[in-house]
């Protein structure tokens, strides 16, 4: 009888050692804002002021933050282990996370502010998998998981590769879990020149409403963002939640028991007073790819009268000595056990055009093409460079072989753009950039791009339309295209 009683007391104890602990009040978040990348031109404004105002809120709400700032790589993943082994059975686990994101096959990264990024498989190196962060929590049994991921914005590395998607790629996560991001997948917003984003400010605003539940919360969330910025910017939600939360403890709360599957929240409804002026929209799902455009052989036209500040590119001012740069000395090294080490020289290829150096980076790019000629980024970068420099007849064979190759391959229409546009060909021009926009609405180097094509061909209106749209997206796209030599 003993026996059987201290069984008995012992599987209450272990029954009730396991059992979902967020009612009674278990509650982790990791906060994340990363703002100093060496790369970007100058730090972010946002991510740090957001992360300390998310931390401090979800302090008042119960939870136990640990607050992160400016995070190299090996400082993230430290962090998160320290998250995972917080994480108990029943558990809500929350992150927000605030920098600069990538998207790489079809997976979204958030990146430390010390990731070397010149090519895909740089990403998932030094970046970190959100489906990978979400899957080791569900692993650690947490009964409610919460993704905030404000990472949606134009980041400085996509010059040097031109093959990724914008923003960041819909995650697919276990159930009992909500994510959300502060733009629609493959698209991108500026930092809007404050304190704080937009995302952050109605974020705040409405966990701070008691007796909510968690999805409705974030979509009045998505709602206030979507009418403040007139629909130029839509959060994205995912719900799979098994279970009632509510930020606020003791928030009651109500949600239809559906049972959990994934499925994206409805669209918000529209913005009381909508925008005047016609904006491009991202769409979800992603529009079907249209048919690739003709091929255009024919010689480039001849060019228009010169407008009044000559096409010229500005160059970058180079270091006294490029071998100095750690990068490219590391490269060289490679190249000088292995001269066809075709990874090598295709790296090397695009830190010189990210410093200026054309001439040499079009060499690399012949190396790599001559070792593979069917490497349509090497292509489409060649075809890049040679635009910038004015080599406009060769320029337009390799956007055309990149295509042949690799039918609405986005960076190389975007590319041959600009080779048209430089040409005086803008009918040429607007019809690549049509092309490119309608595989990703979001691309605003088309978007600009199309937007000059339109003024020079006589549509001064519908181009002045794009190109304010191209400047409100990204305000350095002027001088992105005046390194390219077109003012």
């Amino acid at each position: 009888m003993k026996l059987r009683l201290a069984l008995l007391l012992t599987l209450i104890f272990s029954v009730a050692s396991t059992a979902p602990s967020s009612a009674a009040g278990d509650r982790r978040a990791l906060v994340i804002g990363n703002a100093k990348y060496p790369d970007a031109d100058a730090p972010l404004k946002e991510p740090i002021n957001d992360a300390r105002d998310v931390a401090d809120e979800l302090k008042r709400d119960g939870f136990d933050v640990d607050i992160q700032e400016n995070l190299t790589g090996d400082a993230m993943r430290r962090a998160f282990d320290r998250f995972y082994g917080k994480v108990k059975p029943g558990a809500v686990a929350l992150i927000f996370y605030s920098g600069y994101g990538i998207q790489s096959n079809r997976q979204s990264y958030m990146i430390p502010i010390d990731a070397q990024i010149w090519q895909e498989q740089d990403v998932r190196h030094d970046g970190l998998s959100l489906e990978s962060v979400l899957g080791e929590i569900n692993s650690r049994g947490a009964g409610v998981k919460i993704a905030l991921i404000d990472a949606s914005r134009r980041n400085p590395y996509e010059r040097r590769f031109r093959t990724f998607s914008a923003g960041l790629a819909p995650v697919i996560a276990p159930n009992g879990t909500m994510v959300m991001y502060s733009a629609t997948p493959s698209s991108v917003v500026p930092d809007n020149g404050g304190e704080h984003s937009l995302f952050v400010q109605e974020l705040l605003k409405e966990i701070r409403v008691p007796d909510l539940a968690a999805e409705e919360t974030l979509n009045r969330t998505r709602v206030g963002v979507t009418r403040a910025s007139r629909q130029e910017q839509v959060p994205w939600i995912s719900s799979s939640l098994a279970e009632d939360f509510s930020f606020i403890p003791g928030g009651g709360g109500t949600r239809p028991s559906t049972g959990p599957s994934v499925a994206t929240l409805p669209p918000p409804p529209p913005a009381a007073t909508p925008s005047p002026s016609p904006t491009v929209e991202a769409a979800l799902p992603p529009p079907s790819p249209p048919p690739p455009p003709p091929r255009i052989d024919a010689p480039v036209a001849p060019p228009p009268p010169p407008p009044p500040v000559a096409d010229k590119p500005i160059e970058k001012p180079l270091s006294p000595s490029l071998s100095d740069d750690p990068t490219i000395k590391s490269l060289t090294d490679k190249l000088v056990t292995n001269p066809d080490d075709v990874n090598a020289l295709y790296r090397r290829g695009q830190v010189y055009a990210s410093k200026g150096a054309y001439s040499l980076a079009i060499k690399d790019f012949d190396d790599t093409i001559r070792l593979n000629p069917k490497d349509v980024e090497a292509l489409n970068n060649r075809c890049w460079t040679r635009a910038v420099v004015g080599d406009l007849q060769a320029a337009l064979k390799d956007c055309n072989e990149a295509l042949r190759l690799r039918p609405n391959f986005v960076d190389a229409l975007d590319s041959r753009g600009l080779v048209n546009l430089k040409s005086g060909a803008t009918k040429n021009a607007i019809t690549d950039f049509d092309a490119a926009l309608r595989i990703n609405p979001r691309l605003t180097s088309s978007l600009y791009g199309r937007g000059l094509a339109k003024q020079r061909s006589g549509a001064v209106s519908e181009g002045n339309v794009d190109v304010a749209n191209a400047k409100a997206m990204d305000p350095n796209i002027i001088q992105e295209f005046e390194s390219y030599g077109v003012r």
